[in-house]
Formats: C-alpha cells, sequence, structure tokens
C-alpha cells in the first residue's frame, strides 16, 4: 500500500460554479448548472487522490456555517478529514462560463484573517504527521507569515516527510530559500515571479528550473504551462511534455489534479519521468471535466495512454 498523502489547506474555499449565456455589467444575469465543490489547494489535491484510489487525509482550517458546509461536501464526497477551527467564516469563491464565447470568470475571495494561535496549531498538527507525503497547498490567509511554507518546509525535513509544495508569491520565494522540497509546482507566471525574471526566451525556463534542481533546494521541479503543456527539471536534465487535446470545460483546480495525481505516483514509487506523464493526464482530464478539480478516474487512465505515445522533448 503506498503511503499516505496528507494535505493541508489554510484558506479553503467552497468553490461555485455555474454557467450564463452571456455575462454583462449591471444587467442580472440568469445561470444554469450550478454546482458547489470543497475546494482551495490542498482540498482539491486530497479528492483527486481519492478519486484516483489513494489513501489520504485533508487538513484544513475552517470557520462559520461556511466551514460546517465546506465539512459537508467533504464529507459527501467521502474525503477524510481532519478540521481546526477558527473564528473567522470560510470564503467563497465562484466560478462563470460565458458559453457564447466560452470564457471563464473567475472570483476569488479573500478569505478570513487567521490568528497566531490557529496558525500555530495548523503546524502543530503537521507535525504529528509521522510518515509518507505532505502536500501544502493554494494561499495563505490574512495573518498568516509569509514564511510559514517555509517553516513547514523545515519542519517536514526534521520529521523525514517527502514534502510537497504549490504556492505562489512571496511564500513560494521564501519557501524556496529554505528548500527541503520533495516536488515544487508552480505555473510559469508564479515561477518567473518568484525569481523575479522573465522566462520566454529560448531555453531560458529550462536553465532557470535546473538551476533551482542542482542547487539541492528542489529534488523535482514542475513548471505547468497551460496550453503549452509542462515541463519538468530532475537531476537527469529537463524534461517537457505538450498539452493533451482534450475540450476544455473548466480549468479550477486543474493544476491542484496534476499535483495529486504526481505525487500518487511518486509515492507508488514510481520514476520522476512516468509520475510527471500521471501529472499532465489529470491536468488535461481536470479541465475537460466542469466544476472543481473533477477528473474522472477512467479518463486520467485513458489520457495517460495517450502520452506513452508521444516522444520526451529535452533540451
Amino acid at each position: 500500500m503506498p503511503p499516505r498523502i496528507t494535505t493541508l489547506t489554510l484558506n479553503p474555499t467552497i468553490d461555485l460554479a455555474s454557467e450564463a449565456e452571456s455575462v454583462h455589467p449591471v444587467r442580472k444575469i440568469r445561470t444554469v448548472a450550478e454546482r458547489q465543490d470543497p475546494g482551495g489547494g490542498g482540498v482539491n489535491v486530497a479528492r483527486v487522490v481519492r478519486e484516483l484510489g489513494g489513501d489520504t487525509l485533508a487538513i484544513i482550517l475552517a470557520g462559520g456555517v461556511t466551514g460546517r458546509f465546506l465539512e459537508q461536501l467533504l464529507d459527501e464526497a467521502g474525503v477524510p478529514r481532519r478540521t481546526l477551527s477558527i473564528a473567522g467564516r470560510t470564503r467563497i469563491s465562484q466560478t462563470v462560463l460565458e458559453r457564447t464565447t466560452g470564457q471563464e470568470y473567475r472570483f476569488v475571495a479573500e478569505g478570513p484573517r487567521v490568528s497566531e494561535a490557529e496558525w500555530t496549531a495548523a503546524l502543530e498538527v503537521a507535525r504529528e504527521v509521522s510518515d509518507g507525503w505532505l502536500v501544502a497547498s493554494g494561499s495563505l490567509p490574512l495573518g498568516v507569515p509569509q514564511d510559514f511554507y517555509a517553516r513547514l518546509a523545515a519542519q517536514a525535513r526534521q520529521q523525514g516527510l517527502s514534502y510537497v509544495l504549490d504556492t505562489s508569491g512571496e511564500a513560494l520565494r521564501l519557501a524556496l530559500e529554505e528548500g527541503g522540497i520533495t516536488l515544487l509546482k508552480p505555473s510559469l507566471g508564479e515561477f518567473e515571479k518568484a525569481l523575479g525574471r522573465d522566462l520566454r526566451g529560448t531555453g531560458a525556463l529550462e536553465r532557470a528550473a535546473m538551476e533551482v534542481v542542482s542547487a539541492g533546494k528542489v529534488r523535482m521541479l514542475a513548471v505547468t504551462l497551460g496550453s503549452g503543456g509542462a515541463l519538468l527539471a530532475r537531476p537527469e536534465g529537463p524534461l517537457r511534455l505538450p498539452a493533451l487535446d482534450v475540450e476544455v470545460r473548466g480549468a479550477v483546480g486543474a493544476g491542484d489534479s496534476f499535483v495529486a495525481a504526481m505525487t500518487m505516483a511518486l509515492a507508488d514509487g514510481r520514476p520522476a519521468d512516468d509520475a510527471f506523464a500521471w501529472g499532465v493526464a489529470a491536468g488535461a482530464a481536470a479541465v475537460s471535466q466542469a466544476g472543481t478539480a473533477h477528473p474522472a478516474r477512467e479518463d486520467v487512465l485513458a489520457l495517460r495512454r495517450r502520452i506513452a505515445a508521444v516522444p520526451e522533448v529535452v533540451s
């Protein structure tokens, strides 16, 4: 049995998704195909791990009536969870797909302020994870110091855990300085911002990614590129895979799906390039479904078989 994948989400959300014929200012917009999903980086990862048949536990900070609704949604989805109660109310975010254009409008709430006692409790609970993989994913809520994920990296290293991180901004930069990251998964924009430079030139992304891996801060670095596919940097060198051709129905949680599948494959002892392909397959399966992070297991398996015929593109 592969090790458990424990996820930590400090700023979870209830994701509301719907469709509208067209979106206009001022007018009342009628929506259809409404759905509610438990969301937030680590929550999405745990949901996908569960869908793919893995062992997972979602640790969440949640509060208020919306926090209870989040718990209900997770319970209905069969995702094992541990809730750390906070005084503030869990946030609600909304995505609207405009049918006439195929454009997606995403309204992401800031979320509640978290006290020092509340975020410190999250570190303490993470300290109880004795083995396996720890995935920290998502934005930091108000009140949490920007070096939280860096502190968590140091703590995970002391515990002997494999540490996976997917975040952005100053929190990502500080975590990179700390190091001790088994797998880091930023988007291209997030990676550029963390390094403070443009990586769109020929070979620039590959060189920058390998610099980070060679420095020993990160064992594997996967950079998602949207329609451009993804890049993996590992000690053996960089590897690119193109995006799979699927009908895009929603992009919310695609990166989290990538993280879930790649982490599962690594936890199962698969080599990095194989795990990378599983991540690409899960991300493609996620965007082909409406709602937040809803890749179907059978779709992931089918898409992974398609990647087997794709030649490796190494720079």
